[in-house]
């Protein structure tokens, strides 16, 4: 199943400095232990001051994109999606607090499952996660109200490394509109209402501890794009038009 496809990792990154050429080494250790192709592709979400800290590592498997603007966690995404050429698509948080080995268990889980989308969970009974009371019940409250307004088999779908197959992504991104907190939901959200339902959660291991919890106007702007979310797939009916 792993000859003759190529792995693309998109990571979006901003205000990380030179913490990212770590990220970076730790991340391409793993991918050279998993046996396919692979390019990393390292989005600088408006941050002059990362896209100089990682320049250096360019080459060959690793790619270093920027843009001017600070546009938002899920603009780089798809900013980085769009010059992705794998069979594969992975999305890994530049702080690698998820740790890339995870990566290979997706691929295997999503080879063994037929799986559309691996998706990290937090919330996984095997996940080993050490984050603040409060910061769970954020959490929770948050996945419940994701549970309420859309069908998706999924008890955390904001955990920062996800699996994709090409096509999947291919018949997304064109559709998707949040550019910045909800990004995550609003992908599975696309996905699955265009067919693509087997999403499987996946177990992953937090190396850090959470230092502070959601601020509340950034949990604001989350509950804000989920209602849009909704609303553009209920109401405006926006995901079931065909776009030029």
């Amino acid at each position: 199943m792993r000859l003759n496809r190529k792995l693309s990792v998109i990571v979006p990154a901003y205000k990380e400095g030179k913490k990212i050429q770590k990220g970076l080494v730790k991340l391409e250790d793993e991918l050279k232990k998993i046996g396919l192709d692979y390019e990393i592709l390292l989005v600088c979400d408006g941050c002059e001051p990362t896209y100089q800290a990682a320049k250096d590592l360019a080459g060959h498997s690793i790619k270093v994109l920027k843009y001017d603007t600070n546009s938002g966690k899920g603009f780089a995404l798809k900013y980085g999606a769009a010059k992705a050429s794998g069979d594969l698509i992975t999305f890994i948080d530049a702080d690698m607090t998820i740790h890339p080995k995870e990566i290979d268990v997706f691929i295997r889980l999503l080879d063994d499952s037929d799986a559309d989308i691996i998706i990290g969970s937090k919330r996984h009974p095997q996940s080993k996660v050490n984050y603040p009371m409060f910061r769970r019940v954020q959490s929770f409250v948050y996945q419940l109200l994701v549970s309420v307004l859309f069908q998706i088999n999924a008890k955390d779908t904001q955990a920062g490394l996800k699996l994709l197959k090409r096509q999947v992504l291919l018949d997304v991104l064109p559709k998707a509109v949040v550019k910045t907190y909800a990004f995550d939901l609003e992908l599975l959200v696309i996905a699955h209402h265009l067919g693509y339902t087997k999403i499987v959660e996946a177990p992953i291991e937090v190396e850090e501890q959470f230092a502070t919890t959601v601020r509340l106007s950034s949990a604001f702007w989350v509950f804000l794009d989920t209602l849009a979310i909704f609303y553009r797939l209920h109401i405006l009916k926006y995901y079931d038009r065909t776009l030029k």
